[in-house]
């Protein structure tokens, strides 16, 4: 074996073909320093599961609140207990905002967000500005993995030309065992906020790398915190296949929206042919409506691959049209209310109206897209008095388009409102008290089957 460069924090330059062997080592006995780059929603479990495998893990954020609260052994995401941010410190996980501590990594994992801007198109403004600040710490054997959702070719046309560009003394993407430089690939995130049926680890990690090497390096990575990899032939199959699995949700959800429309006026229960329909072993996957789409993925990432259809002359209508039913969703639910009312004589100029639930689904504090911030906004701009309970969000401060700034109100002064709209399905309500105290009751999650009272109205 061929003398090797000490590097920062034990870390060692390879320079000759043995280098997956010893990556995979330092893998095995837990020697690998491993950075997390943005503690959020993806970031902060993933660095956790390193930290239970015995792994020495670094969490980066931007934040100064966020890695404040890490080091001090809290949380700030519901369905991670400070228990396990406790237990993280005792095994070595700290946060920090300094980037100058990527140079003792052996890996670095980015996990931030990538939304769209106000044109409906891909903002990479996270991703660029997390690779331009990583890239000038960067040496010789480091592996550089991105997770945040994107359209095909982001990795190899974006993230690796940046980090050629900003690396210390011209070092270059290795793409074999007989070029020095450091390595990349790309392993989409697969994180369910709320699912407690699936551990983190049975979920497959799909792996595609810029070379075989950056391959067998990410996958012997991944392979000691998941219980199976996917390796794919390339980062770009990699990020094509996240954005199938939620545009495949996106399209089969607003297939259900629509259908709920149809069922509505044909005096036919959606839920009761969808419970029918599922009886079937196999050609069939229950997907069930709502009041419209929410959360960082299934909004976002089929218009992340439409715009980068139109690179190639395609237009994907059969995504777009799924787009387009979705985003009605809140105006259907803003004209069911109008109708509620109405039948008790009412405008909805003027009307109070309670919205309860404001994370985009079930018993978690998520309040990325949620249907609930543009129904909201709907109603106000409408003239209706609106307010808001949601056990997991005290105070809502930013919206969609503004600052709503508003309080949780208690569940208490549900007789004060002319109208209660049951927005997202928290299992804390006690809806059978809901509907007795509401004047009129909104269920856009049928939440209230098997209720009956001629003041709901089920859409």
């Amino acid at each position: 074996m061929e003398q090797r460069a000490a590097k920062p924090g034990g870390i060692v330059a390879f320079t000759s073909s043995d280098q997956v062997l010893e990556f995979k080592q330092r893998i095995e006995v837990r020697e690998a320093r491993i950075g997390v780059v943005g503690m959020g929603y993806v970031g902060l479990p993933l660095a956790l599961l390193f930290s239970e495998q015995r792994f020495n893990v670094t969490g980066f954020d931007v934040d100064s609140r966020k890695v404040d609260t890490l080091n001090q052994g809290g949380s700030y995401i519901v369905r991670i207990p400070g228990a396990e941010i406790q237990l993280a410190r005792e095994n070595g996980f700290k946060a920090t905002t300094d980037y100058g501590e990527i140079a003792g990594m052996d890996v670095v994992i980015i996990c931030v967000p990538t939304p769209l801007d106000e044109y409906h198109e891909p903002d990479l403004s996270f991703v660029s500005g997390t690779v331009i600040s990583i890239a000038p710490h960067l040496h010789e054997g480091q592996l550089i993995v991105l997770e945040s959702t994107t359209y095909p070719g982001t990795t190899e046309e974006i993230v690796v030309p940046l980090l050629e560009q900003g690396s210390p003394r011209g070092l270059r993407v290795a793409r074999d065992l007989q070029s020095n430089g450091f390595y990349v690939a790309f392993s989409p995130e697969r994180e369910d906020p709320g699912n407690d049926t699936v551990a983190r680890r049975d979920i497959p990690k799909v792996v595609g790398g810029c070379g075989p090497v950056a391959l067998e390096l990410a996958s012997a990575v991944y392979s000691s915190i998941f219980n199976r990899t996917v390796p794919v032939s390339s980062p770009a199959v990699a990020e094509m296949t996240k954005l199938l699995e939620n545009i495949y949700r996106c399209v089969n959800i607003a297939l259900v929206n629509e259908l709920k429309q149809l069922c509505m006026r044909m005096g036919i229960d959606l839920f009761e042919v969808i419970d029918a329909a599922k009886t079937k072993p196999f050609g069939f996957q229950a997907f069930y409506p709502g009041p419209g789409l929410g959360g960082h993925c299934i909004p976002i990432d089929p218009f992340y691959l439409s715009w980068k259809a139109k690179q190639f002359d395609f237009h994907t209508r059969f995504i777009e049209l799924a787009g387009e039913v979705n985003n009605a969703m809140p105006y259907f639910v803003v004209e069911n209310i109008i109708e509620g009312l109405s039948r008790q004589h009412k405008a909805l100029c003027g009307a109070r109206v309670l919205i309860l639930g404001m994370a985009y689904k079930r018993d978690i504090d998520d309040l990325r897209e949620s249907p609930s911030l543009t129904i909201i906004e709907l109603l106000q701009k409408r003239g209706a008095t609106v307010a808001y309970n949601d056990p997991f969000f005290p105070t809502v401060g930013q919206g969609r388009k503004y600052a709503l700034n508003m309080n949780s109100t208690p569940l208490e002064k549900i007789p004060e409102f002319d109208c209660v709209v049951i927005a997202t399905d928290h299992s804390q309500y006690d809806y059978n008290s809901i509907v007795k105290r509401a004047s009129l009751v909104v269920d856009t999650r049928n939440a209230t089957h098997g209720i009956e009272a001629p003041h709901i109205v089920r859409c």
